[in-house]
């Protein structure tokens, strides 16, 4: 996509479409040229979606209120010694349990991580 003028720039931050307005900036021209205007207007569409949907997520995390607000089961240590079960938090992480109207209870001793999970 050819570059912006301010009117159009405007209009779209009026209409609270920031990211949007910030994929179609950040668009490589030399990587889209020549695709179909389709093809470019999806990529930018995606990218737009993609940050959105990053900043919701964020601004759910931050009023939650959560004691680890970076916890993320990725980075869980799997030491033996933990006996943490990999299939079951794979399983977790899924939240596969909401759907099932099941409760989810985590017992262990004073600094096993349960906050952080």
């Amino acid at each position: 996509m050819s570059r912006l003028d301010g009117e159009t720039k405007r209009k779209l931050r009026e209409m609270n479409a920031g990211e949007l307005l910030e994929a179609i900036d950040s668009q490589d021209e030399t990587l889209s040229i020549g695709m179909p205007f389709e093809e470019r207007v999806r990529l930018v569409v995606d990218d737009a979606y993609d940050s959105f949907t990053h900043s919701k997520v964020e601004g759910l995390i931050r009023r939650a209120g959560l004691r680890y607000p970076n916890a993320d089961l990725r980075r869980i240590d799997l030491l033996d010694e933990r006996r943490l079960n990999r299939e079951l938090l794979t399983q977790l992480g899924t939240c596969s349990f909401v759907n099932r109207q099941q409760n989810v209870v985590f017992q262990g001793f004073t600094g096993s991580g349960k906050s952080y999970l």
